[in-house]
């Protein structure tokens, strides 16, 4: 197993600051979780940041009735800028973080954020990099909810979810895909068909087989 040093020179080369690392090496702590498994809950206070080391991370949201609303993806070498902000804040979260593959994650101290912001200008960039990317992020899950056809969400969709897990096999069945686009399943299930028919995409039991998307 890699220690938490070489992890972080790997997957994480823009945080070069030795004496940052031997304190990431110090107060950190490797994680393993399974594909499905819950790292962060709706309503529950924050302890620890997770740096992403490898899988992928689904961030969601809920509405009053209990609605998931996707709002975007962490995969390797990345961190979830919205819980960075209930780190630093003490406040409950208000997303969701699952595992959707096998994900192994190294967990930090909450206290050691803002310290490290101080202290480390690599650090600091990082944090900062992390809110505009995320933040670049809401604004196309805005943009796509406002301006766009469901059948062009989809495609979307698909073919994200197909450039974040290097795959052109996406495991996922209609429901869990009518959950992050916050629609039905009957629709999306359509909408799988039509694509299908243009031969876009090949459809098999609970898996989905990406042809030609662009």
């Amino acid at each position: 197993m890699k220690s938490i040093r070489d992890i972080i020179i790997v997957q994480f080369p823009f945080l070069n600051d030795n004496m940052l690392i031997d304190e990431i090496s110090e107060f950190g702590k490797i994680v393993d979780y399974k594909a499905g498994d819950s790292l962060i809950e709706i309503g529950s206070y924050i302890k620890q940041m997770p740096l992403l080391v490898s899988g992928t991370l689904k961030i969601s949201r809920e509405d009053s009735d209990g609605n998931e609303l996707l709002l975007y993806y962490l995969k390797g070498g990345e961190t979830c800028a919205m819980s960075l902000t209930c780190c630093m804040g003490a406040a409950k979260s208000n997303i969701r973080a699952t595992a959707i593959e096998d994900t192994q994650i190294i967990m930090l101290p909450t206290s050691k954020i803002d310290e490290w912001i101080k202290r480390y200008d690599v650090w600091k960039n990082f944090v900062f990099m992390s809110y505009q990317m995320r933040f670049e992020e809401l604004l196309q899950t805005i943009d796509s909810i406002a301006f766009m056809k469901m059948d062009e969400r989809l495609e979307k969709y698909l073919l994200e979810r197909s450039t974040e897990l290097n795959s052109a096999i996406i495991n996922l069945t209609h429901q869990e895909i009518a959950s992050d686009l916050n629609t039905s399943r009957e629709v999306i299930s359509r909408l799988l068909k039509q694509l299908e028919k243009l031969g876009k995409i090949k459809l098999h039991r609970y898996k989905i087989e990406i042809i030609s998307l662009v």
